[in-house]
């Protein structure tokens, strides 16, 4: 069968990447064009891929405005891909802004659209609600209170676990020891936090400023930033001021041999809590978001982790003006003997076997190509 993905971020070009994997297992005759990035190539082929995900990544309202004939272009393109392969099923990949339109513009060819990883809808823009159940067929839920929620909107819904379970897996056969790892690094011994200020530059100008003053008041750990490899280096080591130091492309490795980490939001901090990280939420946000949150957040909170546990079980700090003293009595709880640790590490576990054990982009593979054979 012919199927046609899209990934529009590098966290989706590699849950792409291990579904594709798990299609090809379950359907020797699998073909595939997409719309992705290099790990989606390495299964796919090179040849097969129509749009890079680094041409089509564009954040923030400002900067959506300034490429709108870009993004409708590339819209255009993706459509004439479509039509050329004739595929079976269009399976999308999270990228709710270009996926919803093509989800619309498939349902009216009468291709069969999937989607995996779906918009986070359950916390803001609610109404993309009655457009997923109009346009798409069939939606592949990667957490469990996701699947309540799309099936009380009518929406036929499958859970299988989460795919960061099997990304987390297979590194941690390639960890370095720690002796290795401050080798290699330059770092010395003392205990490690980790900084993990967002994979967006508007991100880490906003979170990594007060992460690096919360650093200077231990000066019995030393802080690492873990970089993305997208964003330039000159953006981080304006803020570091010497009291944190530079690892790009280490997320996992620096996690693995970290005491504690301070996290912005998303899906780093399920990582975190997967790995088994005591953590803290530190999220900057303009005043006016504070004070609309409430109206604007459907859910009370920003971290997966606490969304899943349904309970604050990692502590959040989102505001327009960190008080630098609570962040550190908060890092100090969660440190080798602080208050929290313990009780931390039992909600981690809790939370482990809520998402599920490893194989889930295997699982989501077979039940995609059974409900196509059917």
């Amino acid at each position: 069968m012919k199927y046609f993905i899209i990934a529009g971020e590098p966290s989706g070009d590699l849950h792409g990447s291990k579904l594709m994997q798990g299609i090809v297992s379950e359907d020797s005759s699998a073909q595939f064009r997409f719309c992705g990035g290099d790990r989606m190539a390495e299964v796919g082929g090179v040849d097969s891929l129509v749009k890079h995900y680094k041409e089509m990544s564009f954040f923030g309202f400002v900067n959506v405005l300034r490429n709108l004939k870009t993004i409708f272009s590339q819209i255009d393109e993706c459509k004439a891909a479509i039509d050329e392969f004739c595929p079976d099923v269009i399976i999308l990949i999270d990228y709710p802004s270009f996926n919803m339109r093509i989800a619309k513009w498939a349902h009216s060819k009468g291709i069969k659209v999937y989607y995996y990883i779906a918009p986070k809808v359950w916390a803001w823009k609610e109404w993309r609600v009655k457009s997923i159940r109009k346009y798409v067929d069939k939606v592949y839920t990667i957490f469990p209170f996701e699947t309540e929620y799309f099936k009380s909107k009518g929406i036929e819904t499958t859970f299988c676990g989460n795919p960061l379970v099997d990304d987390i897996c297979q590194m941690r056969s390639q960890f370095s020891s720690r002796e290795q790892f401050l080798a290699q690094n330059s770092l010395d011994n003392r205990p490690i936090v980790a900084l993990l200020a967002g994979s967006r530059v508007s991100e880490i100008k906003a979170n990594l400023p007060d992460m690096v003053n919360i650093a200077k008041l231990f000066p019995e750990y030393q802080f690492i930033v873990t970089a993305v490899p997208w964003i330039d280096k000159s953006v981080y080591e304006r803020h570091l001021q010497g009291y944190v130091k530079y690892l790009c492309n280490q997320t996992q490795q620096t996690l693995a041999h970290a005491e504690a980490a301070i996290v912005t939001s998303g899906t780093a901090t399920l990582e975190t809590a997967l790995m088994g990280i005591p953590e803290m939420v530190v999220y900057r946000v303009p005043k006016l978001y504070e004070i609309l949150r409430p109206y604007v957040l459907k859910i009370p909170y920003i971290s997966l982790v606490n969304i899943n546990l349904q309970r604050e079980a990692v502590r959040e700090l989102v505001c327009a003006k960190l008080d630098i003293n609570t962040a550190a009595t908060e890092l100090r709880s969660i440190l080798k003997g602080g208050a929290k640790r313990e009780k931390m590490l039992k909600d981690f576990a809790e939370l482990s076997t809520l998402i599920g054990g490893s194989g889930a982009s295997q699982r989501f593979a077979s039940e995609i190509v059974k409900t196509l054979k059917r």
